[in-house]
């Protein structure tokens, strides 16, 4: 789908990816509906859009409140005319602990943001989309989602379901106008762990370890793979090459992560 001339909502437009989408979609000719749980974050995304800035809309939603994204719909119809694509890119990362130390509170706000969210929002948005001459759908995994991460396992899993989500979906939606695509972001640089909630100290040496893609470069490779009407999406040479190793050995690619990241898991 040509991203120019359509409306295209976009959550987790506050700050990071998000923020990056929204100004490269406008940059390419698109209205954005930009939706995001912090109001001051999603104003400030709107003022750097400068002179586009009337094509965006700003939505203070939690994507994890059913009956705020059930609205919605008719909010952003009502701001721009119709609907013709949704990214979801919301998301939220878990305390860096292992599982037996997660609690339950922490493991349901991560599950709601990230995979209920994806849910609601696509459920909410579907019916309208299937009514465009063409649509698209963009859901955000991660790298963790195939890759299993130690001290982040219910973030991966989340994250996991949101793959397996999207490509059940592309295949009940291949018979229609809805095309549908899901990311796998690596290391991106942004305020997640901020936007967590979190404190997560890494050090410089571990920096060095994880190469990080910028926000902007991940916003073109999404874009380009909306317009390309891509089933998968990688970003980032770390997401490729963990993919790669993951599919040759599974268990060796685990250790490997494993040994990459045990200075920074606790207990």
């Amino acid at each position: 789908m040509n991203v120019r001339g359509k409306v295209i909502v976009v959550t987790g437009a506050g700050s990071g990816i998000g923020r990056a989408l929204t100004h490269k979609l406008l940059e390419e000719g698109a209205r954005v509906a930009a939706v995001d749980l912090n109001e001051a974050a999603l104003r400030e995304t709107a003022e750097l859009a400068g002179g586009r800035r009337d094509r965006v809309s700003t939505h203070v939603v939690n994507v994890s409140d059913r009956d705020a994204v059930d609205a919605l719909p008719g909010a952003v119809i009502e701001a721009h005319g119709a609907v013709d694509g949704l990214i979801n890119n919301a998301g939220i990362i878990q305390p860096f602990v292992r599982l037996k130390d997660l609690p339950y509170e922490a493991i349901e706000r991560v599950v709601n943001v990230n995979l209920y969210g994806v849910v609601y929002m696509t459920k909410a948005f579907l019916p309208y989309l299937l009514e465009r001459p063409v649509a698209h759908i963009v859901n955000i995994s991660s790298m963790g989602g195939f890759f299993p991460v130690p001290g982040q396992t219910l973030y991966g899993a989340s994250k996991a379901g949101v793959k397996l989500l999207t490509e059940g979906l592309y295949a009940e939606l291949i018979d229609t106008n809805v095309r549908v695509t899901v990311v796998f972001p690596g290391a991106i640089a942004t305020n997640i762990t901020s936007n967590s909630g979190l404190a997560i100290p890494i050090g410089e040496d571990a920096a060095q370890n994880f190469p990080m893609t910028t926000p902007e470069r991940a916003a073109e490779i999404i874009i380009q793979g909306i317009e390309r009407d891509q089933f998968q999406v990688y970003v980032g040479n770390d997401a490729k090459l963990m993919n790669f190793l993951y599919r040759l050995n599974p268990r060796s690619a685990t250790r490997f992560m494993f040994n990459r990241m045990k200075a920074l898991l606790p207990g």
